[in-house]
């Protein structure tokens, strides 16, 4: 029998990143009754994780529900940085409609464009909401011509088309139909999902299917499956098998041990589910992204959305430098192997590989930040790993070599405009489109990925910190040949030791530093920045060899230059083909790859004859 589940909506909320989406959730769930009136809460709260609440962004899509007329409305918190744009596809999937964040001010950015393109495949019912409606240089009235250019650029039906417009403020809570017209609440947004976003159908007393959209992991019951209902009813304690579309092996047998819906920020235990709900289980210890979850009379799997292939390749190697094993806890091959195959059970848009080596893994992803989250998360774990420079990954395409090409989206104060375009010049950009709002402006590129490759850092220099940079994936174009992205080279540490105020002295005028006094370094370690392009190797360990003439207080007068301390995504930036990045829970150091100092040397030497 064919039910329709008019106590239940599922949506998901997807924009650009920092549009405000959580924030909104926020609202959503003080206004939905979760939390008491006297309840102390903080803000972005489905932000959980410790890395997303440091860097202020979305990085895993989470699950929420809060309870407006009788009705359940199940929310998916989703990413909105491109590089997460795995996890949206992927979510997409477990919900019937999306609420689509775009900023008053900004209007939509790239990822605003890939999620709603990706909503529209799937033929959900859009509803528009323009956030942040209270900043000063809102622009309300273009912003919607905007979108509605968007919708009819991504080919959009009438009906989407005809998505109704909301108005909102997230950080106040408030929502109205017309622009000039201030809300006092969110009514008016839960009263629209109630009217627009359809109820769930299905046939409740069919065989069971229910596809597996997210993973989870607890200490005390494994891994938990999570995905809706979408045939039959599923049971605590329930036999099932797990088959995948794009599997040919047979269907596996499972138990289903606990079963719990979502509520709120809690997971409610419960009997049973049935057509629409989204729920957790655990029981099978190897349940994936992609997979059906079936009754064992009829395992017929569900399509899984094709995830966008990873366009960006960096190598993970053993950690060999003379430091090796002093600050991780996990630092042998077979550890780091086990940690990055784990990782592929919950990053559906991840891909790793074996390298030549035994010590050495491919670790393909969407983007820089794609990558550098999970070596975050690798050394707050304890995992000692050495990576190498970020490198594009080429097809063949007809025969001809092809490359990932960004959609770059810079918005910039007026006066920095020439610079911007200067270096994006150099760097084999493309500029598409070109349009002013007030005191700023908004430069369209299409640039090869590998050129923007240590640019965001410069980008922040040359607009004094104002520049808005955003990039998402376009296309694989032709090959655009060779380019120079990085125009500095490095002084590298000449023996083992500790640096010293006299050995920094004598080598600040070299460059740039990237050590203060009193840090142990080793033979081959990258110290400083050359400003020309070449490397050289000085020694910051030297020490003042005193006399009875030459006092000892005559180091007090040495003035150093403050060192230059890197994020990790700053030393992605910065390394060059021949460097590595040793991560460690307390540290990060750059390397060469080859050490020793007149090995090295012999190795530039055979390049160079080779390349002339």
């Amino acid at each position: 029998m064919r039910v329709k589940r008019d106590d239940l909506r599922n949506i998901a909320i997807i924009a650009h990143v920092d549009h405000g989406k959580t924030t909104l959730v926020d609202e959503m769930l003080k206004q939905g009754g979760i939390f008491r009136d006297n309840q102390e809460t903080v803000t972005c709260v489905m932000d959980s994780g410790d890395i997303e609440r440091e860097r202020g962004i979305t990085i895993l899509a989470k699950n929420t529900a809060v309870h407006y007329k009788d009705v359940k409305i199940n929310i998916v918190d989703t990413p909105g940085h491109a590089d997460f744009g795995g996890e949206v596809e992927r979510v997409l999937k477990m919900v019937n409609g999306v609420l689509l964040l775009v900023d008053a001010a900004e209007g939509p950015m790239p990822q605003t464009r890939f999620v709603l393109q990706r909503a529209l495949e799937l033929n959900h019912p859009i509803i528009v909401v323009i956030n942040k409606i209270d900043k000063p240089d809102a622009r309300i009235y273009e912003v919607v011509d905007e979108v509605l250019e968007l919708l009819i650029d991504l080919n959009a039906t009438d009906a989407q088309l005809d998505s109704p417009m909301l108005f909102c403020s997230g950080r106040a809570g408030t929502a109205s139909l017309s622009p000039d017209e201030a809300g006092t609440d969110l009514k008016p947004l839960f009263d629209t999902i109630l009217d627009y976003i359809p109820a769930p159908e299905g046939d409740a007393d069919g065989d069971l299917q229910m596809l597996v959209s997210s993973i989870d992991y607890n200490d005390y019951v494994g891994r938990i499956g999570i995905g809706r209902i979408e045939r039959g009813v599923l049971r605590q304690n329930m036999d099932v098998s797990i088959c995948n579309w794009h599997s040919n092996e047979r269907p596996r047998r499972a138990k289903v041990v606990s079963l719990y819906q979502i509520d709120g920020l809690q997971r409610i235990p419960v009997e049973s589910a049935t057509v629409g709900d989204i729920v957790a289980f655990s029981g099978a210890s190897d349940i994936t992204i992609g997979d059906t979850v079936c009754a064992t009379s009829a395992p017929e799997p569900l399509e899984f959305v094709k995830v966008s292939e990873p366009t960006l390749e960096m190598t993970f190697s053993v950690n060999d430098s003379p430091f090796a094993g002093r600050e991780g806890k996990y630092v042998t091959s077979r550890q780091i192997r086990d940690r990055l195959y784990r990782e592929l059970l919950k990053d559906v848009s991840l891909r790793v590989s074996d390298g030549q080596t035994t010590d050495n893994f491919l670790v393909a992803g969407r983007g820089e930040m794609h990558l550098s989250i999970l070596i975050e998360t690798m050394r707050r774990e304890g995992y000692e790993v050495c990576c190498s420079t970020p490198r594009v990954i080429f097809k063949e395409i007809d025969g001809v070599k092809c490359e990932p090409v960004e959609h770059v989206t810079i918005d910039v104060p007026a006066e920095y405009v020439g610079a911007v375009i200067e270096k994006l010049g150099q760097r084999k950009g493309e500029l598409t489109e070109m349009t002013s709002h007030g005191s700023r402006s908004r430069l369209e590129y299409l640039i090869p990925t590998r050129c923007l490759f240590g640019y965001r850092s410069k980008f922040m220099t040359d607009t004094r910190g104002e520049g808005i940079l955003n990039s998402v994936f376009e296309r694989y174009e032709p090959y655009k040949g060779e380019v120079t992205m990085r125009f500095t080279g490095s002084l590298v540490a000449s023996e083992d030791g500790i640096t010293t105020s006299y050995g920094l002295y004598n080598c600040q005028d070299r460059g740039r530093m990237f050590l203060g006094v009193g840090v142990p370094v080793y033979e081959g370690q990258v110290v400083g920045e050359c400003p020309k392009q070449e490397d050289i190797t000085l020694n910051p360990c030297k020490e003042k060899h005193l006399t009875a003439v030459r006092s000892t207080g005559a180091d007090e007068k040495l003035i150093l230059t403050p060192p230059v301390i890197f994020s990790l995504e700053e030393a992605i930036e910065f390394i060059a083909d021949d460097e590595l990045i040793e991560v460690t829970p307390k540290s990060i150091r750059l390397r060469k790859r080859i050490l020793n100092t007149e090995n090295r040397l012999k190795w530039q030497a055979r390049v160079k004859r080779s390349q002339s």
